[in-house]
């Protein structure tokens, strides 16, 4: 069975990125395509190299009809979300790549993005869309929250550890390094290739940066109490990818043994041998995440190495994980595609 799905936003990154991914889906079909500063022009002319597919003109959200749509993808920017979804159709199923509806508590939403929440029915509605650790839930949802691509990387590396009480919950460091397209494809200064490249730099340093509402309501909810990670986020001069070291007190080997297990029958997630570190080149245009488990020189201290996509698996492959399963289809399909190398 073809299921016809409907992308807002596709002009974006995650949104082109969408495009990509599901031209090779065997069970689902693009039947519209939104980019309001867009619209009227073909992908073809927006994204070049997705030129061999056949799409739908972009148009803007209000010109899209939504009659023969069984699941839209909302690739559109945050408070923008919130707005669109509520007008959608209640019979559509919805997954959102941005943080509308990523935070359950309206105050938490108001404290990290400023504003208050304007779709609370929504807002009350949508499961996060963690897939690994939410399945059950998002099979039966209507509204599925992607996570943020940073949330999602750290979490990957911390969720078991948390779990399983191998690690001092007070003594968790998440030193990130994230690629250039997690800004967005908007043309902004501190972008501009003369100013990124030959360097890097951090960014929202002493915890404020809006991901950190995600870490602390998913890593309080895992322990039963309160849980606060220090964070550093710094941008690198690459397109895409995120590599997180995560600095924590706790034996290698519970930390690996913990890992392992927690994803053993995981399609997308591989914990390599103990002592090994994954790469950002080994998972580059994939939904895959690499772990990695190292020893630190400071007995009872352990260094955990996450790497992961930021627009597959941090965002668009995440969503069409999450689609599938929306869908009843299997969790992996048009998923299983290698990473690109070198």
């Amino acid at each position: 069975m073809t299921h016809n799905v409907a992308i807002l936003g596709a002009s974006g990154y995650t949104g082109a990125e969408l495009v990509r991914l599901i031209a090779t889906h065997p069970s689902l079909n693009i039947t519209g395509l939104s980019g309001n500063s867009k619209a009227g022009m073909a992908m073809a002319d927006v994204f070049p190299h997705l030129r061999h597919l056949d799409l739908p003109v972009l148009t803007t959200i209000e010109d899209m009809s939504f009659d023969a749509v069984d699941l839209v993808f909302c690739a559109l920017p945050h408070a923008t979300s919130q707005a669109v979804i509520s007008t959608l159709p209640e019979s559509l199923k919805v997954v959102d790549l941005s943080a509308d509806f990523r935070l359950r508590d309206p105050a938490a939403y108001e404290k990290w993005y400023g504003k208050p929440h304007a779709a609370l029915a929504l807002q009350k509605e949508a499961v996060y869309g963690l897939t690994e650790f939410y399945r059950d839930e998002i099979r039966h949802a209507r509204l599925v929250a992607g996570t943020g691509c940073n949330a999602a990387t750290g979490q990957y590396a911390l969720r078991p550890l948390i779990a399983d009480g191998v690690i001092d919950l007070d003594e968790i460091v998440i030193d990130l390094k994230a690629a250039v397209s997690g800004a967005g494809r908007a043309l902004k200064e501190n972008l501009l290739h003369a100013e990124l490249s030959e360097g890097a730099s951090a960014y929202a340093i002493g915890g404020t940066h809006r991901h950190l509402g995600e870490f602390d309501q998913e890593f309080s909810a895992i322990a039963g109490r309160e849980v606060k990670v220090q964070f550093t986020p710094h941008l690198l001069p690459a397109n895409r990818g995120i590599l997180a070291t995560v600095y924590v007190r706790g034996e290698a080997d519970a930390v690996h043994a913990s890992l392992a297990a927690a994803y053993a029958d995981e399609p997308f997630i591989e914990v390599l041998p103990k002592g090994q570190s994954p790469a950002m080149k080994h998972v580059r245009a994939s939904n895959f995440c690499h772990i990695g488990v190292i020893s630190d020189r400071i007995p009872g201290r352990t260094v955990v190495v996450a790497v992961l996509d930021n627009l597959t698996k941090g965002s668009s492959g995440q969503a069409l994980q999450n689609a599938n399963l929306m869908l009843g289809l299997p969790e992996t399909e048009g998923l299983m595609l290698a990473p690109v190398f070198p």
